[in-house]
C-alpha cells in the first residue's frame, strides 16, 4: 500500500533543504526533475496542433519518397 503526502512548502524552504542534501541525493534529485520536465515537454510538444500538422505532413513526404530518414540517407552514403 502506498500512502501520499500533500505538503506546501515555500520555495526558499525547499532550497534550503536541497542545501542540506549530500551530492548523491542532489544528482539523484535533479535525475528525477530532468525526467518530469522531459515528461511535461512532450505531453506539451504531442498535444500542439501545428506541431501535429508538421508531423503529418513530413511522413507523408517520407511516404511519397520525398524525404528519407537519416538512417537510408547514411546508408545511401555508403553505398
Amino acid at each position: 500500500m502506498t500512502t501520499t503526502i500533500s505538503l506546501e512548502i515555500s520555495l526558499e524552504s525547499l532550497i534550503q533543504a536541497v542545501a542540506s542534501l549530500d551530492l548523491g541525493a542532489k544528482r539523484h534529485l535533479i535525475e528525477v526533475i530532468e525526467q518530469q520536465i522531459f515528461e511535461a515537454q512532450e505531453e506539451d510538444y504531442v498535444e500542439d496542433s501545428e506541431t501535429k500538422a508538421e508531423i503529418e505532413s513530413v511522413k507523408l513526404e517520407y511516404q511519397q519518397g520525398d524525404a528519407m530518414t537519416i538512417d537510408d540517407f547514411i546508408q545511401s552514403q555508403v553505398n
